[in-house]
């Protein structure tokens, strides 16, 4: 990848480098390079480039220019070159990409030229090859062009063409190529589940879930096509596929994402269970009703918070004390959800050696922040203490303000963790004093002064005068 030498790309080319040595033609970036670079070598060191690349008039023919020098012809500065050498172009297929480039041209001429070109050159197999290039200029002004092109060349192309794309790391690709796939009905029902359970990307995922459920007719094209949907790691396909099991009149099988562990699933797993007959919250309540079941799944326990009613809190109480840290972490968080939060029964969970645990925690005691012992958080800001024990008293003690916050974020401005030490600077700086500061003038001076390498002298003049500390 030549990143931003496009410059020495140019030189080498005006020494005859063959282009497959000077560049890697694979990577749009590259190309990008090229053509910015030979514009930047004419304008600092024309010396480095053939005579005609900086001479006038403009040379009649560049019939005789081989690959390299005719490459750096379609990047001249000139465009009365550059439509020349578009007109030559057709000789070395391998400069298709600066055809593309020049498609956006900014000056009319060459860009009907460029046009004119990539609509007799681009076939599908150079389409398959530059789409992820064409489809990057299309993000430019005047690059709509050349995605049209490649549309209408790709129409052609068989599935195991398109394959080729359905793998690009770019998301924007993976989502033209399943597009044209599902407009030309190229995919299978099965075929798109399994793309939608294996592609990162949630518009791919969608696509696909969707188109395969929509082709659905019959039941025992379900028995194919479902699996392969409720077995998808990314919530968006299980979600679809969850749905699909009402569309296949299955309910039953519903029933076991109740309590998975994304919100999105188990909403759709409660739809298809309640529209035949079932009750959800029947089944969470029924599920956290043992507390020592080691197979408790955590989704069944957020789940009764999202669907029961503050009455609830009393089945997830006890749960706070499960051997699984998924399961406490999410007890706590149904707490917060059904408001039913008492602040000494969780106090002793900022201790839990999950991390998952105590960051809940943390977030169900912020508004209960000024409740708690200001020492005893201090106390867990210690160096000697576990990372996230650290984190989650410094989340309650900066919620606190006053000369509360300022103690805690100064003591942590020495601490071992980079983020945590970032965080109370933060802190530190935004900090304002409050009304509870009176008394303490002394303490918030040396505490300002210990942190004056966050400020200019002025701020720093001007805190202190704030907090009432004499200069």
């Amino acid at each position: 990848m030549l990143g931003n030498d496009g410059a020495a790309a140019a030189i080498r080319l005006a020494r005859d480098a063959p282009l497959h040595s000077t560049l890697d033609v694979a990577d749009p970036d590259d190309w990008l390079a090229l053509d910015a670079g030979v514009r930047k070598v004419a304008w600092y060191h024309p010396q480095s480039l053939p005579d005609w690349e900086h001479s006038a008039p403009l040379p009649a023919d560049l019939s005789r220019l081989g690959e390299s020098r005719l490459a750096l012809a379609l990047c001249h500065r000139d465009g009365r070159i550059r439509k020349e050498a578009l007109r030559e172009s057709a000789r070395y297929p391998g400069l298709l990409p600066l055809v593309v480039i020049r498609c956006a041209d900014w000056a009319e001429p060459v860009r009907e030229r460029a046009r004119k070109s990539l609509d007799e050159a681009l076939g599908v197999d150079s389409a398959v090859g530059l789409a992820p290039f064409i489809l990057r200029l299309g993000r430019r002004d005047r690059g709509a062009f050349g995605v049209g092109v490649l549309e209408r060349v790709l129409r052609q192309a068989s599935l195991e063409q398109l394959a080729v794309l359905f793998g690009d790391p770019d998301r924007i690709v993976r989502r033209f190529a399943y597009r044209l796939a599902l407009e030309g009905g190229l995919l299978s029902p099965v075929e798109l589940a399994r793309a939608a359970a294996r592609d990162a990307d949630s518009v791919v995922q969608d696509l696909c879930a969707t188109a395969a459920l929509a082709t659905l007719g019959h039941e025992g094209a379900y028995e194919d096509v479902l699996p392969a949907l409720l077995r998808a790691r990314n919530p968006r396909t299980r979600s679809a596929g969850v749905t699909g099991l009402r569309q296949a009149g299955w309910p039953k099988r519903a029933e076991s994402f109740l309590g998975d562990r994304s919100a999105l699933v188990r909403a759709c797993a409660r739809y298809v269970v309640r529209q035949h007959g079932g009750d959800p919250t029947a089944w969470y309540r029924d599920r956290c009703s043992s507390p020592d079941d080691p197979a408790l799944p955590p989704g069944a326990v957020i789940g009764l918070a999202e669907c029961g009613n503050r009455a609830d809190a009393e089945l997830l109480r006890p749960l706070l004390a499960h051997r699984a840290e998924g399961v406490r972490a999410r007890a706590v968080a149904g707490l917060r959800v059904l408001d039913r939060v008492v602040v000494e029964q969780l106090r002793p969970l900022l201790d839990d050696p999950a991390a998952a645990v105590v960051r809940e925690t943390a977030v169900a005691l912020l508004p209960s922040a000024r409740e708690l012992p200001a020492d005893w958080l201090l106390q867990r800001t210690g160096s000697e203490r576990p990372r996230h024990v650290r984190v989650g008293a410094f989340r309650l003690l900066d919620a606190r303000g006053g000369i509360v916050t300022l103690r805690a974020a100064v003591g942590l401005l020495d601490d071992p963790d980079a983020k945590l030490r970032t965080w109370a600077g933060q802190s530190v700086q935004r900090w304002h004093p409050s009304a509870d500061v009176r008394g303490c003038e002394a303490e918030v001076g040396q505490l300002l002064d210990r942190s004056r390498h966050l400020f200019s002298d002025y701020v720093l003049r001007r805190r202190k005068w704030q907090a009432g500390v004499s200069s």
